[in-house]
């Protein structure tokens, strides 16, 4: 990403968020940067869609997630500050107190703000050792979250993450940052996320084996500034073989098997320095919800740079969420084939939906996880979800009837309750949605199209012996069978594995 006094545009994020209103297991989640003024960089005579401060942005519900730019120096263990027109550049004795306010006015707003460390340009955003990281990491828990310190450069502000967007340099320290700073709000009074938002060449150099040692919640994926010679290219070129999201990004097996993964596109076209890859709202809802149905347990939703390019051009974040919030995006349901579904009209309510439709509460919000809790978001037009069919590459299924449990169709059918719970994530923990006439999967098959090797589980298998003799890895083994959970305790004599 751009820092103010940079022409250089680019990304690698790593946030950890945190704050009452905000679901990090939805679909849907808008993340927009802060602090830059890019519109202002590429804008320098138009200071009337300058970047405003913070609580400008926090006056609606479109944006979720706000990570402020740039903590851009790590020198010596202490944070230099720069946030452009708002804070300028405030070294690492400066502070910015006159902030508070506004960031506690968008937490109070149920918004997520963050901390962004890095940006392009800089030469001291880099630590030498996991040493240097692990203490850096304590020195930004004391300074802005919930740690105590001396120096509070947002005053009385508490923010919710870290941010990192490391763009030079080498990759040392970020796994040990990520370890110490988990630990540090380990067991704090409110809950914290660690995200990561690494160009989308894959695997990225600065945090890319830190994505696969060290636990990140989020990984917001760059699709811009790319590198063309690498032939990897951003939103611009979907769906050509450039874009990776299918291949690289979902399939990888993550140190957490569940991170969710964010779609990251420039707000304008300035913003994206004449690299190409801006595209209009409707292309990148389009994207997204294409994105979102490959598998929509594990899509958090769209990032974007910046929040002053978003709202110069005819606010594209409201434009972005409102693609995001299922208008118009097929009904999949959280595994992508549905069976049944229902257009909402004028005057719908849930009640009335489910009431109609002989739909639990639960199912609806399982199979249209868009819908918030108080079901004041639907819109006319609105594709729903009412019911869905079995998971793709489902060799045994078995319709619900009335009076069923979980345990008795685990029992009748030999399946263990992990198992039924992974190939079927529809069901919630206490199986307590389970519908009359809802088609269940039992047993699947190998879940890559295309598999060259298979290989049927035996009684006594474990996944390590597997691997062992067929010469694959772990992570290989997880990633072409999605459906074996990360401690490989859900195998079934007679599941058919892909190897190859």
């Amino acid at each position: 990403m751009f820092k103010f006094s940079s022409s250089i545009f680019s990304t690698l994020v790593l946030s950890v968020v945190a704050a009452s209103a905000y679901d990090p297991t939805r679909s849907d989640n808008l993340v927009i940067y802060w602090g830059q003024n890019s519109y202002g960089a590429t804008h320098p005579n138009d200071t009337a869609n300058w970047q405003q401060t913070i609580s400008n942005y926090c006056q609606d519900t479109y944006i979720d997630v706000i990570p402020i730019a740039f903590v851009d120096s790590f020198s010596g263990g202490v944070p230099g500050l720069i946030l452009a027109n708002i804070c300028g550049d405030n070294g690492s004795t400066g502070t910015c107190a006159s902030l508070a306010a506004g960031i506690q006015a968008c937490q109070a707003m149920g918004k997520i703000v963050t901390l962004s460390l890095g940006g392009a340009g800089t030469t001291t955003a880099r630590f030498a050792t996991d040493t240097d990281a692990t203490n850096f990491a304590t020195t930004i828990w004391n300074s802005f979250l919930g740690g105590s310190g001396a120096h509070r450069p947002f005053g009385s502000a508490v923010l919710d993450g870290v941010d990192l967007d490391i763009e030079s340099g080498t990759n040392t320290g970020y796994a040990a940052f990520a370890t110490q700073i988990r630990s540090l709000w380990s067991g704090a009074s409110k809950p914290y996320y660690l995200s990561a938002a690494p160009q989308c060449p894959f695997p990225d150099a600065w945090v890319g084996s830190a994505l696969d040692t060290a636990w990140f919640d989020s990984i917001y994926i760059q699709f811009y500034n790319t590198d063309h010679s690498n032939l990897i290219s951003g939103v611009k070129s979907y769906p050509s073989s450039g874009w990776n999201y299918a291949t690289d990004w979902l399939p990888h097996l993550f140190a957490n098997p569940n991170v969710k993964l964010f779609i990251g596109a420039p707000a304008s076209p300035t913003t994206a320095n004449n690299t190409g890859e801006y595209v209009p709202a409707s292309t990148l809802g389009s994207i997204a919800c294409a994105s979102r149905a490959l598998n929509p347990s594990r899509f958090g939703g769209v990032m974007l740079w910046d929040a002053s390019q978003a709202y110069a051009n005819g606010r594209f974040d409201i434009q972005v969420k409102n693609l995001l919030t299922a208008n118009n995006c097929s009904p999949t349901g959280p595994t992508g084939n549905c069976t049944q579904s229902y257009t909402v009209k004028s005057g719908d309510t849930c009640a009335a939906i489910e009431a109609a439709n002989g739909v639990s509460d639960a199912q609806l919000h399982a199979l249209n996880p868009t819908i918030n809790s108080g079901c004041t978001n639907l819109s006319v037009g609105q594709q729903l979800c009412l019911s869905q069919g079995t998971s793709s590459g489902c060799t045994k299924t078995y319709t619900v009837k009335s009076g069923d449990t979980c345990a008795a169709i685990e029992a009748a059918n030999g399946v263990s309750d992990a198992q039924l719970h992974a190939l079927n994530p529809t069901i919630n923990s206490g199986c307590t949605n389970l519908s009359v006439g809802q088609q269940l999967c039992l047993s699947q098959g190998s879940t890559s199209s295309g598999c060259t090797q298979t290989y049927t589980v035996k009684s006594g298998d474990t996944c390590a012996a597997i691997e062992a003799a067929n010469g694959v890895s772990d992570a290989q083994l997880h990633s072409l069978n999605a459906a074996i959970n990360s401690g490989c305790t859900n195998l079934s004599i007679g599941e058919t594995l892909c190897l190859n």
